[in-house]
């Protein structure tokens, strides 16, 4: 039998380093997925709808809640580098799971560049509120921001998982002090209206929000970076959905408190939707400087400095086992991070910041997403099948439902998708089939069944820690689980006293 474990496996004491806990699990992932969706497409989607919007952003999370369950079970059973690449290589086969992280890498990589072009937006209108003129272009920026979070998540886990906290909380307490800045202007005036446009149908409208929610399955990608995985993994899957719905919602209601309605047109079409919407509002002092401030250092930066990270483990992982150029898979000798890996997505991140459209990165991300998504499901049900003696800490219940409904659910958003997108994401998937076709080349006609290699052989999962820290660990959850599920319920709360209120 083969193995995954490598000369530079932590099993053997030279790969990756476990110094990540529950609230980096978290706020790595949440960090990833609020950003670029929210204060781009999501805001665009919220003029075209109206209050519909919040019907459209409570199915994008009905549709993310039972995923999040399934990668919970397989990211406890395998918490090593490489995420969904890992499930599907062991669960449907080898080219399934280059085709899973092959997806990825081009997903993450569009995040990261809408990502860096919103900030580029926000960050401009922050200096025209502060009136100063930035001489650079917004490509430039965005170069720029990029570069910043690529030599960083090169400088080492520890410090991205730091800065990553520091992000994450910096937004949420920008965003407080925004909420009491704009309390004088909000209104209900225009849920008196319902849906105030049509965008072609719910489900493309559900399936543009959901970008928001793409992503909920981040810390997987580091699960060799992560301590007590068996818990800390699932836990923070199971809170992250609710987490960016609980985000989503508040600012997108926030937004159709301040906008006019008869403006939110403009809103629809706005490269910077909220800073449109405060500017159509006469919010243009310090509640448009206290939003671009933070969304461009908290919400934006978050998103960069997780999505620069993650993906460089998957090319790691493949690199690893032969499913990617082996000179991705050199470990830096000081900071033990993957940074040729790094530097490689980099690369990547810059060609798609040059094509200046977050309309096309969307599309594109969205089709990648939702690809590596359904094989990820289907890889839920392959380890199950082919893996019955794995040591599963958490197991998602309705297996038998839930499996097929969920790739049913995701293979019909890809129907919804701009044309252009699902070009583009078929050329790289041809692109990644070719690559690893040639390097296949005489191992035998099983090659598209997965048969390439045998079955490995895995590392056993990491010891448990003592009682005192597991102790620690469960109150640490119950806190989260706590703050999160008032949130929920708060946003719920404000939607439906605006409704009621109308």
């Amino acid at each position: 039998m083969g193995t995954i474990v490598t000369k530079d496996h932590p099993e053997n004491g030279a790969g990756l380093k476990r110094c990540f806990g529950l609230k980096e699990s978290i706020t790595i992932t949440v960090g990833t997925v609020i950003g670029v969706g929210l204060f781009t497409v999501g805001g665009n989607v919220a003029g075209m709808m109206g209050p519909g919007v919040f019907w459209a952003t409570l199915a994008a999370l009905a549709v993310s809640v039972y995923p999040s369950m399934l990668y919970a079970e397989m990211s406890a059973a395998l918490p090593f580098a490489g995420g969904t690449y890992q499930y599907a290589s062991l669960g449907l086969g080898e080219l399934w799971g280059m085709l899973a992280g092959w997806n990825f890498i081009i997903s993450m990589a569009a995040v990261a560049s809408g990502e860096a072009l919103a900030f580029s937006f926000y960050m401009r209108t922050l200096f025209e509120g502060l009136g100063i003129s930035i001489p650079l272009g917004d490509t430039a920026l965005a170069c720029a921001a990029a570069g910043a979070f690529l030599l960083l998540s090169v400088r080492g886990a520890e410090l991205t998982g730091r800065m990553q906290n520091g992000f994450l909380f910096f937004f949420w307490g920008v965003a407080a002090v925004w909420l009491v800045s704009i309390l004088p202007s909000l209104d209900n005036s225009v849920f008196a209206e319902g849906m105030t446009a049509e965008i072609g149908g719910f489900l493309p409208a559900a399936a543009m929000i959901w970008w928001c929610f793409a992503g909920f399955e981040t810390c997987c990608a580091m699960g060799e970076e992560i301590r007590c995985p068996q818990k800390n993994l699932p836990r923070a899957l199971m809170l992250a959905p609710f987490i960016v719905f609980a985000v989503n919602g508040f600012f997108q209601w926030a937004l159709l408190c301040i906008a006019d309605s008869s403006g939110l047109g403009k809103v629809a079409e706005a490269a910077a939707p909220f800073a449109e919407g405060m500017k159509q509002a006469g919010l243009t002092g310090l509640p448009l400087i206290l939003l671009c401030a933070g969304v461009a250092f908290g919400g934006d930066f978050s998103t960069l400095n997780a999505s620069m990270s993650a993906p460089a483990r998957y090319l790691y992982t493949m690199a690893r086992e032969g499913n990617a150029p082996a000179i991705f898979s050199r470990i830096h000798p000081v900071y033990r991070t993957p940074w040729i890996a790094s530097l490689g997505l980099g690369a990547l991140v810059l060609l798609l910041i040059g094509t200046g459209s977050i309309a096309y990165i969307a599309s594109l991300s969205l089709f990648a997403t939702l690809f590596y998504y359904v094989i990820g499901i289907a890889a839920a049900w392959g380890l199950r099948r082919r893996r019955p003696e794995l040591e599963r800490p958490y197991r998602a219940p309705f297996f038998k439902v839930g499996v097929p409904v969920s790739m049913a659910v995701y293979l019909l958003m890809m129907t919804q998708l701009d044309r252009g997108g699902i070009l583009a994401g078929i050329i790289w998937c041809a692109l990644g089939l070719g690559y690893y076709l040639l390097g296949k080349r005489g191992t035998g006609k099983g090659i598209l069944r997965g048969e390439t290699r045998p079955l490995p052989d895995l590392p056993p999962l990491p010891p448990l820690p003592g009682e005192e820290e597991l102790f620690q660990l469960d109150r640490e959850f119950r806190r989260w689980r706590n703050v999160v599920a008032a949130a929920v319920f708060l946003v719920i709360a404000l939607y439906l006293i605006m409704y009621l209120t109308a």
